[in-house]
């Protein structure tokens, strides 16, 4: 079967990857992981869970409490 990647994700802002990525290795060290495959899952999986955290408070800080309409 080919690996068909359907997915509507793309970036709006750009340089964002960048800076996700950048933000990613910056988690992980700070987490004392060591990112790859060599890394159980739930280690890699922290530093995930980390990143959104980091974005969703950033993106609530620069809404300015304003609700979603």
């Amino acid at each position: 079967m080919a690996n068909q990647n359907n997915s509507s994700n793309q970036l709006l802002v750009p340089g964002a990857a960048q800076a996700i990525d950048q933000m990613k290795y910056e988690i992980a060290s700070e987490f004392g992981v060591n990112l790859g495959g060599e890394t159980t899952s739930r280690a890699n999986g922290s530093v995930g869970g980390e990143i959104t955290k980091r974005l969703v408070s950033f993106a609530q800080q620069n809404m300015g409490g304003q609700g979603v309409q």
